[in-house]
C-alpha cells in the first residue's frame, strides 16, 4: 500500500497520537503503531528509537505553540485580554488530543518529566500577562479559573460550528476575572 504522504515520520505521530487517545499510552506499543501504518518495526524504529521519544515529539507542537503565545503576549506587555483568552482557547482545542493522551493517562505524564511544571507554569504566565505585575493571591487564583475554565472547555468534544463554543467560553472566562 503506497504511504499517505511522504512524511513517514509525520504519519507515526498521527497515528500514534490516534492509538494513544484510543488505548492510552501505556497501552499501545511501537508494533501495533508499525502494523496500522503498514510499515516494519524497524521502519518504525528507523524514526523514533523509543515510545517515549515518539511521545515527546507527538507532544512538542503543543509545547510551542504554547510558549510562542505566552511569549507574544508577555512581550505586548498589556495584549487585548479577549484576543489572548481567545487565542489560549484555540490553542487548547488545537491540541485537545494530545490532552486527551496527557490527562487520562498518568504513564504518558510520568514519562515526560517536564510537561506538569511547563503546564502550570503557564497558568501563572497567563496570570501575569491578564493582571500584569499586580498579581494578589485573589488575582492568580481568578486568573487559574479562568485559563483553567478554558481548557477544559476546549477540550469538550464534538466540533461547534464557527466560533460558538469559543465565544462562550471567553465570555464567561472574562465574568470570572471581573470577579
Amino acid at each position: 500500500m503506497p504511504r499517505r504522504n511522504a512524511d513517514t515520520r509525520a504519519e507515526i505521530r498521527e497515528t500514534a497520537l490516534e492509538l494513544f487517545g484510543q488505548q492510552g499510552f501505556s497501552d499501545t506499543s511501537l508494533r501495533q503503531i508499525a502494523e496500522r501504518l503498514e510499515i516494519t518495526k524497524a521502519a518504525l524504529y528507523y524514526h523514533f528509537p523509543s515510545k517515549q521519544e515518539l511521545l515527546a515529539e507527538v507532544v512538542q507542537p503543543l509545547l510551542q505553540e504554547g510558549e510562542a503565545l505566552l511569549e507574544r503576549a508577555e512581550a505586548e506587555g498589556e495584549p487585548s485580554l479577549d484576543r489572548f483568552l481567545e487565542e489560549y482557547f484555540d490553542l487548547m482545542r488545537r491540541h485537545r488530543a494530545v490532552l486527551h493522551v496527557l490527562l487520562f493517562d498518568m504513564g504518558a505524564i510520568a514519562r515526560l518529566t517536564d510537561i506538569v511544571p511547563t503546564l502550570l507554569t503557564w497558568r501563572e504566565r497567563a496570570a501575569k500577562v491578564i493582571f500584569g505585575g499586580d498579581l494578589t493571591e485573589e488575582r492568580l487564583a481568578l486568573a487559574v479559573f479562568a485559563v483553567g475554565g478554558l481548557q477544559d472547555v476546549a477540550f469538550l468534544p464534538g466540533e461547534s460550528p464557527g466560533t460558538a463554543l469559543r465565544d462562550a467560553a471567553v465570555d464567561a472566562a472574562l465574568r470570572v476575572l471581573k470577579g
